[in-house]
């Protein structure tokens, strides 16, 4: 072996790849074939913990534009074939194609149909920004508040359908990696936000005032957790229904730069 193929040999091993797995993490086109295979292999080996729609339970929530653990698809192609250490997620038998199928089937769990609101997204921007009064809550872009959840792809996640039942009636479409908490701290002081992490020791929300607070659990005298509430109000009493139409077409042209 020349002395330039022991270093490529020797940075791959150091890189935690062993031979011809580089070639693995060649992303092969997806077919629409290739998705319905994949989504038989995720029924039979994936659904057991993470639920038939990526809805979790044992598992992680895979049903959401982004996974902290998977951000793209080379990273989740690594976390189905090698599992997380310390979790439940174990390592599989799965071949580097089969796994290529799995990862394409998952990227669609959180994607819907393309926009068919009737709305005019120009105007529907403008009412975001003021009437609506969305841009105290939500981010897109990077701009924004951080109550909400991030609707820079909204459009990916949603169809006219869904985004009207967010806007009319918050608490039937609560996202799933939404959780509103009220804290009681041992002195009396409540607050009410939203969690944005939490251990066995700590917790941390961001409140209506999108300001961030953490607080040890030793701190608090209770945590009360409302899986289903939304501290959104509803604008059914805010927007006429022409409003609303160009707000859900706006909103949904949101594709996160796609």
């Amino acid at each position: 072996m020349t002395r330039r193929l022991k270093f490529i040999a020797g940075l791959t091993f150091a890189c935690g790849l062993l031979p011809g797995q580089e070639s693995e993490l060649v992303q092969p086109k997806a077919t629409p074939e290739d998705r319905a295979e994949g989504q038989r292999i995720f029924g039979t080996e994936c659904s057991f913990c993470h639920g038939p729609k990526g809805e979790g339970g044992q598992g992680a929530v895979l049903a959401l534009p982004r996974l902290p653990r998977a951000p793209d698809d080379i990273s989740m192609f690594r976390v189905i074939r090698d599992g997380i250490p310390g979790t439940k997620m174990p390592a599989n038998s799965l071949t580097p194609n089969q796994i290529w199928q799995v990862v394409a089937f998952v990227r669609t769990l959180s994607r819907v149909e393309g926009a068919k609101s009737t709305g005019d997204p120009v105007r529907g921007q403008q009412i975001y920004a003021t009437k609506g009064g969305c841009a105290r809550c939500h981010t897109i872009g990077g701009h924004g508040g951080g109550i909400g959840p991030d609707l820079s792809d909204i459009g990916t996640r949603q169809n006219a359908a869904q985004v009207r039942t967010s806007l009319l009636d918050p608490d039937a479409s609560v996202p799933l990696d939404y959780l509103q908490v009220r804290l009681v701290t041992k002195d009396g002081h409540n607050l009410t936000g939203v969690r944005v992490n939490e251990d066995a020791f700590s917790i941390q929300i961001r409140d209506l005032s999108n300001q961030f607070h953490s607080y040890w659990k030793s701190e608090l005298t209770e945590i009360s957790k409302e899986p289903k509430r939304s501290l959104m109000p509803s604008l059914r009493n805010t927007l006429t229904p022409v409003e609303l139409d160009d707000l859900i077409a706006y909103l949904e042209s949101l594709q996160g730069g796609k």
